[in-house]
């Protein structure tokens, strides 16, 4: 089946003129128009719904607004986002709140002010300005993250679970005293980590008084954390890692106290980054489908755009435990 990709090829124009010539935009030149029709007509493609309506659209422009450009579990949904725009047309701006409440509130502003067709975007806490955005009638999704007080569609991860089946390997494989450094209290993904981590201790008739930390989910603040925690007089034995940003803080800690992860201390961290393979040991992670977060996102964006009148919906999606080397077992490390 021919996509908007093959006949923007076979044209020789971008898939938004593209858009933009089958959909009776004015601002494509006639001859344009008939070449595009022409290469459409060969090939037999039929544009899908959401492509049909962006004629009613101001702009064939998706804002996709993350909390961390740098944490490569962002970078994957953007990704999965981009791709199942740009099959239909559309062009996506990334926008970088870096969990800014005050730089969210600014890109919304932009993309009202540019008029975007749709925002995704990822919200840096407990308030986000997506008022605006509604009274607009501008299409949102929010992904990792709800929003408080509104409904709208969303893309979760069920990370309570994802961190209790995490802490009950670490259990499992014999740690006694299991730590945990999470996220800022009230955002949500910090918060249900670190209550799957109790969830889990709670089933193991575990306690662990004092070996939880909360920062901002930077390396940082995790390399702080870690210091604190790692120095007390009876320091953890293995540790929860919120993301993978904090886990290259954590490792930076192991590093100056000479205490070997995977040896001396368990480590398990949220997300697969590419480098989680290759330090020694490979760091055991809960692996987040971060792409398909972008992927449905992306087309539930699209579907809202279409049809604003659709009933909002929650998709959950699960992660996966992949056990390496910097959670093995005492008994595994002799």
């Amino acid at each position: 089946m021919a996509t908007i990709s093959d006949v923007a090829a076979r044209a020789g124009v971008s898939t938004a003129t593209v858009s933009r010539a089958l959909n009776g935009k004015s601002t494509v030149d006639r001859d344009l128009v008939a070449r595009v029709r022409k290469a459409a007509v060969e090939l037999g493609y039929q544009p899908n719904g959401p492509a049909r309506n962006l004629r009613r659209q101001e702009a064939a422009v998706v804002a996709l607004i993350i909390s961390d450009v740098e944490n490569p579990f962002f970078t994957a949904i953007a990704r999965g986002v981009e791709d199942v725009a740009h099959e239909v047309g559309y062009s996506v701006v990334l926008c970088n709140s870096d969990e800014s409440a005050e730089k969210e509130n600014r890109y919304i502003d932009i993309a009202i002010q540019e008029r975007v067709a749709g925002v995704i975007l990822s919200p840096s806490g407990t308030t986000t300005s997506v008022a605006k955005l509604a009274t607009r009638g501008t299409a949102y999704v929010a992904v990792d993250r709800p929003l408080p007080g509104h409904d709208s569609d969303v893309v979760l991860v069920d990370t309570r679970l994802a961190a209790r089946q995490a802490t009950a390997h670490l259990v499992a494989q014999g740690y006694d005293r299991i730590g945990c450094i999470t996220g800022p209290s009230g955002v949500r993904t910090a918060d249900d980590r670190l209550a799957g981590y109790r969830d889990a201790l709670r089933s193991a008739k575990r306690r662990t008084p004092k070996l939880v930390r909360r920062t901002e989910y930077k390396a940082a603040g995790a390399h702080r954390a870690a210091l604190d925690l790692l120095s007390q007089a009876e320091p953890p034995d293995a540790l929860l890692i919120a993301n993978s940003a904090m886990a290259v803080g954590v490792l930076q800690a192991l590093q100056e106290l000479e205490i070997r992860p995977g040896r001396d201390v368990g480590l398990v961290a949220f997300d697969d980054a590419p480098w989680a393979e290759l330090v020694d040991p490979p760091l055991s992670v809960v692996a987040q489908p971060a792409y398909e977060i972008g992927a449905v996102a992306a087309r539930l964006l699209l579907a809202r755009i279409a049809d604003s009148s659709r009933p909002p919906t929650t998709t959950t999606l699960g992660a996966r435990l992949l056990e390496r080397a910097s959670s093995r077992g005492p008994e595994d490390r002799r």
